[in-house]
């Protein structure tokens, strides 16, 4: 089954090492791959109200990160800690690294003791099927350790520490988040302001993003294990899809996590409120119903993020997208530059 990834070829993508304003870019003008069923055009970010129609509902994820990468010390030495998702006032499930460039694995066992920014805590086991991650039983004061130590999570391709407030967005109110809903980093309230005065609406989700998915699909066309994240789709947002549906506009989500958030509130053919965790996964054999477009980044192949793109333009739209992609130099990952994926025109009505 193809995830919508791009033949393997000479080109490797282009990774952003730093945000776009350390590059001399500011958020709202990195560039922008428009795809639609006809082909590709090349534009930037600001552009998006000339790109939108009247009637366009966004949506887009509220969640915020919380800084969190930490100093970690245990039976192995010293090494990091990144905290992923919290399931209890004390648990947590995490992945212990030796640094940004190091994923490890760190040798820890069941009940090893650890101390994370100097609050202790107890390794409980692996997650099923991700050897990778482990959940932690850490006292009650990691809170405050985590805002006194704790560091934004990164990884090897960038060049460097950013500060955390390279790490948000214009959305973001609701601490959560251990890496960035990076699909709405490129909006600025200024690009908002002209959005709504272009008649494009905003409606709000809320999904706390985990630490990146290293899993591939199995080879028979199944998806990879998932740990649950947490989301809640709003009444209102869920009202507001109602509404753009009848209208036969478009709902377009800002992000991967929104289309997982939307798609596990779908009952039958309609999104309703919900609340709760999902362990959704996507990919061109599960298309996805609730959005009919999304604004991106770029991601690497056989990634989950790339099969939920094939979710909701379908694979061969994404093997164009990423074709073009490749040969035009655009930059991947969470301070690169944008896709709007436009596979179908607006709804009709009724």
């Amino acid at each position: 089954m193809s995830t919508g990834a791009p033949a393997a070829g000479p080109i490797s993508p282009k990774l952003a090492d730093r945000p776009p304003e350390a590059r001399g870019v500011e958020r709202d003008r990195v560039r922008l791959l428009v795809s639609e069923p006809q082909g590709e055009t090349h534009r930037r970010f600001d552009e998006l109200p000339q790109l939108l129609e009247p009637g366009d509902l966004l949506v887009v994820n509220e969640s915020s990160i919380i800084p969190a990468s930490l100093p970690a010390r245990g039976p192995p030495g010293e090494f990091r800690v990144h905290l992923s998702t919290r399931y209890g006032d004390d648990l947590w499930l995490a992945e212990p690294r030796w640094g940004p460039a190091s994923p490890g694995p760190v040798p820890i066992a069941a009940g090893d003791s650890l101390r994370l920014a100097g609050v202790p805590g107890r390794v409980l086991g692996a997650y099923p099927g991700i050897p990778r991650l482990a959940f932690l039983r850490v006292d009650g004061g990691l809170p405050a350790a985590i805002e006194a130590e704790g560091e934004p999570i990164r990884y090897g391709y960038l060049a460097g520490a950013a500060p955390r407030s390279a790490y948000t967005t214009v959305f973001g109110r609701v601490p959560g988040s251990v890496e960035m809903p990076s699909a709405g980093r490129p909006f600025t309230a200024r690009l908002v302001d002209r959005l709504r005065a272009r008649g494009v609406r905003f409606a709000p989700i809320v999904l706390h993003a985990g630490v990146s998915s290293l899993e591939a699909g199995d080879v028979d066309g199944g998806g990879p294990p998932v740990f649950p994240e947490p989301f809640e789709v709003p009444r209102s947002t869920a009202q507001a899809i109602a509404e753009t549906r009848a209208r036969g506009d478009r709902v377009i989500a800002v992000g991967t996590t929104v289309v997982r958030a939307l798609e596990s509130a779908v009952e039958g053919c309609s999104v309703r409120a919900a609340r709760g965790f999902t362990r959704l996964y996507l990919s061109p054999a599960t298309p996805a119903r609730a959005a009919d477009g999304l604004i991106t980044g770029f991601h690497e192949a056989r990634t989950t993020h790339l099969a939920l793109l094939g979710a909701v333009a379908g694979p061969r739209l994404v093997e164009r997208a990423y074709t073009v992609a490749l040969g035009e130099g655009y930059l991947w990952h969470e301070f690169g530059d944008s896709h709007l994926l436009l596979p179908r025109s607006a709804r009709v009505a009724g």
